[in-house]
C-alpha cells in the first residue's frame, strides 16, 4: 500500500485465519464419516500439500466422500468451530473505519462462508459451489475460486465494484493458495504464514489477530514488545532441550529417547483430548500455559517436531556432534524468540517472521551452549549454521531441520 492510501477493502482467508486450520475437516467432519472415507480425504489432502495435484482436484476427490450429506449438516458442524482470537473484535474496528470487508475461501462452501460472513458482519463472502439436489449434496463442486488464479479474480471483482484500485487493497492470509492475491500495490500481512507466503507478504503476524489493526494504516517502523507469559513459558519448555544430552550420559540414550516418545504421545493425546472438549491432567496445563494464541483452538504440531528434532540428533549423530546440535537448536531458537520479540526492529527481508537482533542474541547464545560439548571455532560453525537455517522460510518445521542440518555439518568437521 503507497504511504498515506487509505485502506478501503481488506481480505481475508478463512482456513488458518478466521477459523482453526484444518479443524472443520480432521476435527469435526471426521466424526461423520468411516474410516475408509476419512482416509481418501486425508490421502488427496497430503498429494495436494505435497505439490502433486492443483487444489481443484484434491477437493474434487475429497469432496466425492460427502455425497449425500445434507446443508444442514454441514452448517451444524461449522457452528461447532471456534473462531481465532480476536476475530470479531477485528471486524468490529474495521467497520468502525469505514473498511469494506471479504472474505474469500477455496476449501469451504459458498453458504458456509456466507453464514460466517453474517455473523461477522462481513460485505463478501465468497467459496466454492457445492452441488445441491433437494437439500443434500451431490458431491460434485465448481467455482472460480478453486481455479488457479481464481481468488484474484473474485478479488478483482470486489474492487471493481467497489470502485476501488489495489493500493486501496489489505490482504491478510496464511498459506501458498493466496499467492496469486499477493500483489505489489497492495498491503500483504501473512498470519502465521507458511514458507511461500513468507517471501512475498510485508508484514508477518504470529500472536493475536488484532495486531493487524496496528499494521493497516501505520507508518510507524516496527517496536519491541514484552513477551507474554505463554511465550516466555513456551521459550523456556523449548530452552530445557538443552538438558537432553547431559539427562542421556546419565542414564543413556534408548532410555532417554523412550521417555521423550512417550512425553510426544501424552501430548497427542491432550491435543486430541483438548480438541474434544477434554483434558489430561497436568499436560493439558502444560500445553495451554505454552501454546500460541492460534494453537488453543488447533492441533499444534510444532512441539511434535521439536521432540522429533531432538529424538533423531540424538540418535543419528555422535555424541559430541549430536550433543552440539541439540545445545544449539535449545538455546538459540529460544533466545532468538525472546530478544527478537523484545528488541527486534529489522525484519529478515526474505523472513518477515524473523528479526536481524533475534538471530544475532540467537547465535550467540547458541555458541555458548555448543561450547560445552566441541571447541569454540566448530562451535562458532554450528551456531551460524543453525541461525542460518532458523532465518531461512521453510516448507518443514525448522523445529526439525534447524537441529538435523546442524548436527550433520559437525559430524563432518569433528
Amino acid at each position: 500500500m503507497l504511504r498515506g492510501e487509505r485502506p478501503r477493502l481488506v481480505v481475508f482467508d478463512v482456513e488458518g485465519v478466521l477459523i482453526p486450520k484444518n479443524r472443520y475437516l480432521f476435527f469435526e467432519i471426521r466424526r461423520k464419516l468411516s474410516f475408509s472415507q476419512f482416509v481418501r480425504i486425508i490421502f488427496y489432502g497430503l498429494l495436494y500439500e505435497l505439490g502433486l495435484i492443483p487444489l481443484k482436484s484434491a477437493l474434487g476427490k475429497m469432496f466425492k466422500v460427502f455425497k449425500g450429506f445434507k446443508v444442514e449438516e454441514f452448517l451444524q458442524i461449522f457452528r461447532q468451530i471456534p473462531l481465532m482470537p480476536d476475530v470479531e473484535k477485528v471486524f468490529e474496528e474495521l467497520r468502525r473505519r469505514g473498511c469494506k470487508t471479504a472474505l474469500i475461501s477455496s476449501g469451504l462452501p459458498t453458504f458456509v462462508v456466507q453464514e460466517l460472513a453474517s455473523r461477522l458482519k462481513a460485505d463478501y463472502a465468497f467459496g466454492f459451489s457445492l452441488e445441491i439436489n433437494n437439500g443434500v449434496a451431490t458431491g460434485e463442486i465448481s467455482g472460480e475460486v478453486i481455479e488457479q488464479r481464481g481468488k484474484l479474480l473474485v478479488l478483482k471483482r470486489i474492487l471493481e465494484k467497489e470502485g476501488l484500485t489495489l493500493e486501496n487493497c489489505v490482504v491478510v492470509v496464511d498459506d501458498r493458495n493466496n499467492a496469486p492475491m499477493l500483489l505489489p500495490e497492495m498491503l500483504k500481512i501473512g498470519y502465521n504464514p507458511d514458507f511461500l507466503v513468507r517471501l512475498k507478504v510485508d508484514h508477518v503476524v504470529t500472536g493475536r489477530l488484532s495486531e493487524i489493526l496496528l499494521l493497516i494504516n501505520s507508518e510507524e517502523p516496527r517496536k519491541g514488545a514484552l513477551p507474554s507469559k505463554n511465550e516466555v513459558f513456551r521459550e523456556t519448555i523449548h530452552a530445557c532441550g538443552f538438558t537432553v544430552p547431559i539427562v542421556s550420559s546419565l542414564v543413556g540414550q534408548y532410555a532417554i529417547a523412550l521417555l521423550i516418545s512417550a512425553v510426544t504421545f501424552l501430548y497427542i493425546a491432550s491435543e486430541v483430548a483438548m480438541i474434544d472438549g477434554r483434558h489430561i491432567p497436568i499436560i493439558s496445563w502444560i500445553t495451554r500455559h505454552a501454546a500460541t494464541h492460534a494453537e488453543l483452538y488447533e492441533f499444534a504440531t510444532a512441539p511434535v517436531f521439536f521432540a522429533f528434532g531432538i529424538l533423531l540428533t540424538l540418535l543419528l549423530f555422535p555424541t559430541p556432534a549430536g550433543s552440539a546440535a541439540i545445545a544449539i537448536f535449545a538455546i538459540g531458537d529460544s533466545t532468538a524468540a525472546i530478544f527478537g520479540k523484545i528488541f527486534g526492529k529489522t525484519t529478515v527481508p526474505f523472513n518477515k517472521g524473523k528479526t536481524l537482533e533475534g538471530l544475532v542474541a540467537g547465535l550467540f547464545f547458541s555458541f555458548l551452549a555448543a561450547t560445552v560439548y566441541v571447541n569454540p571455532l566448530k562451535a562458532l560453525a554450528g551456531a551460524a549454521t543453525g541461525m542460518f537455517v532458523e532465518s531461512l522460510p521453510l516448507p518443514i518445521s525448522d523445529n526439525l531441520i534447524v537441529p538435523l542440518t546442524t548436527g550433520a555439518l559437525l559430524t563432518m568437521i569433528i
